[in-house]
């Protein structure tokens, strides 16, 4: 049976058992994921998984509730409906209930790489082979992925969708002295994982990052590799742009003001191949322009927060939206100049040197300042302001009179993303976007590197 025709089949069960009053919305996935982890410069471990999952929402008597379950057998269909009925008749009155979504023409989503869909473990393992000769001798640790979905929807209103979706991504440090590298890349098309190339960069950051010494916390001009700027989009996402924050008014967000800088367009386009093209409640997504030219002009609402703002679902409904929010999960910081094309990384270094050529760019207009090549452990103080604390990690440098003089140990920062990325604030943008993978296939961060005119950074690691 194929997911189209097993959401339709649930669908008929909750018609039967809830009666004719009783909607519903469906969603099939069939997921092939497989990851192949090296540590020590060794294949460790080298998993594949193969899962049918249902998710289920219905609406009956006024009252909402949501169930999953991966048994589809017919009595595992029945004990799933059966469950979330009941579940759905012992909650509380729903009355924001914003229907179901109508029936709309299918979205068509992007090409689909068979050889990332159906890779072997040899496939990723050469990979890592390429990655760790790369190194040089370091110590290399790390993981390369691929992932195959293919899901469908079906509501009680008469609308389906079905689609496939492939992710290949590598994710990888080299360790010299105590000192990481890191080198990351998502990509639609498995050709395009070089191992080699990730592992001689990774290689070239930890040799760099050697001996590195203490600076004196304070505001400092920076230029942020693409793996940083990932976080800024994360959160920007997670907190900023998120329409159930938006609607309860704790989203720094205004459509229509100019909140951040001329050089900052954000856009959250799912249509790649590793993307599929309508979120949990069928609604047909596409590129959803949250920032043009630093004018904020939306964020992204699910069928939910949109009735709410008085708009328009945007796509982004997601499982467990409800207690979330609807968030924008493959956002994309635009290049500045003459853009590369999507997913691209930089050519080849000069041998040595601690940035890519499109980073080096940026580097070269900075007086004093850092080089900063990874966020992490961050967390937010101020929701509405968006302050967040967080760490510097896998390399940074002091920069004076656009050359890296040497390397520093990690940072503590404390900054409100948004005054960062503000009018004035971003002094250069790249013309590379790299493509970061996230901890779930499916979701990625895309940018290019950016040089801020300044960054708080309020100690060392340790405090």
């Amino acid at each position: 049976m194929t997911e189209l025709e097993l959401a339709g089949q649930v669908v008929e069960l909750v018609r039967r058992a809830g009666g004719p009053g009783a909607q519903a919305e469906v969603v099939v996935t069939r997921a092939d994921l497989a990851l192949t982890r090296f540590a020590n410069s060794f294949i460790h471990q080298n998993v594949a998984e193969s899962t049918v999952g249902v998710r289920l929402r219905v609406h009956v008597d006024g009252r909402t509730a949501a169930g999953s379950g991966s048994v589809v057998t017919p009595d595992g269909l029945r004990a799933l409906v059966e469950r979330t009925l009941t579940a759905a008749r012992l909650c509380p009155p729903d009355p924001a209930w914003p229907g179901l979504t109508p029936p709309t023409p299918a979205p068509a989503g992007g090409p689909v790489d068979e050889a990332a869909a159906y890779a072997d473990p040899d496939e990723r393992a050469e990979r890592v082979r390429a990655f760790v000769s790369a190194a040089g001798g370091l110590e290399t640790a790390g993981y390369c992925r691929t992932a195959h979905r293919s899901s469908a929807f079906a509501n009680s209103a008469g609308h389906t969708a079905h689609w496939r979706a492939v992710e290949a991504a590598m994710d990888g440090i080299a360790r010299s002295g105590g000192a990481d590298g890191v080198a990351r890349l998502c990509a639609d098309r498995l050709a395009d994982l070089d191992g080699a190339v990730l592992g001689a960069r990774a290689a070239v950051k930890a040799r760099a990052a050697a001996d590195p010494v203490e600076l004196p916390p304070g505001r400092y001009e920076v230029v942020f590799e693409p793996a940083a700027v990932t976080d800024l989009l994360q959160n920007l996402s997670w907190f900023g742009f998120n329409g159930k924050r938006y609607v309860e008014r704790q989203s720094f967000a205004e459509p229509g003001a100019a909140q951040f800088d001329p050089a900052v367009t954000l856009v959250d386009d799912p249509l790649g191949a590793s993307g599929l093209p309508f979120d949990v409640e069928g609604t047909t997504r596409k590129a959803v322009t949250l920032v043009e030219a630093g004018t904020t002009r939306a964020v992204t609402h699910d069928r939910r927060t949109a009735v709410e703002a008085g708009a328009e679902s945007t796509g982004h409904a997601i499982a467990g939206g409800a207690t979330v929010g609807p968030m924008a999960r493959n956002l994309r910081l635009a290049a500045g100049g003459d853009a590369s094309p999507a997913g691209a990384v930089p050519g080849a270094w000069t041998p040595g040197a601690v940035a890519d050529p499109d980073t080096a760019e940026l580097v070269a207009q900075v007086g004093r300042g850092l080089l900063v090549s990874d966020l992490w452990y961050t967390r937010v103080l101020d929701p509405k302001s968006l302050v967040i604390t967080g760490l510097t990690r896998n390399g940074v440098w002091l920069v004076e009179d656009g050359v890296v003089v040497g390397a520093v140990r990690d940072l503590r920062f404390t900054e409100s993303y948004p005054r960062a990325l503000a009018p004035g604030g971003v002094l250069g943008v790249g013309r590379v976007p790299v493509r970061q993978p996230d901890r779930v296939d499916g979701v990625w961060w895309e940018a290019p590197p950016v040089r801020l005119a300044s960054w708080h950074f309020t100690g060392g690691a340790s405090g």
